[in-house]
């Protein structure tokens, strides 16, 4: 009966989140992603490692939620944009999928030849985006947000493996 209730609740996550995200104002979206962004890559800004998003733009886009962002890296500072830019270069998935990279239980490259995730536009560039979320280590993030990840990360996927709840309960009362 969990395992139903978990697979419905991830099938759906995006129709459910929709509009209660569609209604928080921009700026609170932008405010949000952009606190979210220098917390994760706190140590690569430090670095000086988005140099090569200098004056390009990177949009990242969630299908299934209707949302797209702009990140570029201008006058060392960390820029987004809810309006659309020129982008350079574009990533886009699915919520599920998303969330699934972000706590590490999916590649990037695999869901990308399984075509669940899309990158556009200059590929050099794009190349460049992805090592540096991969070199994002996980451990430097509070530990709250760790454990907040890995275990939406881990709801997610068994949410995904959609077990045949059907066969299970017929096979249960036939014992």
């Amino acid at each position: 009966m969990i395992n139903k209730i978990r697979t419905q609740l991830v099938q759906n996550a995006a129709s459910i989140l929709r509009s209660p995200i569609h209604l928080l104002p921009k700026f609170v979206q932008k405010k949000v992603l952009l606190d979210g962004l220098k917390m994760v890559f706190h140590e690569a800004l430090e670095e000086g490692d988005f140099e090569f998003l200098n004056d390009k733009w990177l949009k990242v886009e969630i299908r299934d939620l209707d949302l797209r962002w702009y990140i570029s890296y201008q006058q060392d500072r960390l820029l987004v944009a809810d309006a659309p830019q020129q982008e350079d270069v574009s990533f886009s998935g699915n919520l599920n999928d998303l969330v699934l990279i972000a706590g590490r239980k999916e590649d990037p490259d695999t869901l990308f030849f399984q075509r669940r995730l899309s990158i556009e536009g200059d590929t050099e560039l794009g190349l460049e985006v992805k090592n540096l979320m991969d070199s994002v280590d996980l451990q430097q993030l509070p530990q709250a947000l760790q454990i907040l990840l890995h275990q939406l990360a881990d709801f997610v996927h068994k949410g995904m493996q959609m077990p045949n709840t059907h066969n299970e309960v017929e096979n249960a009362y036939s014992n």
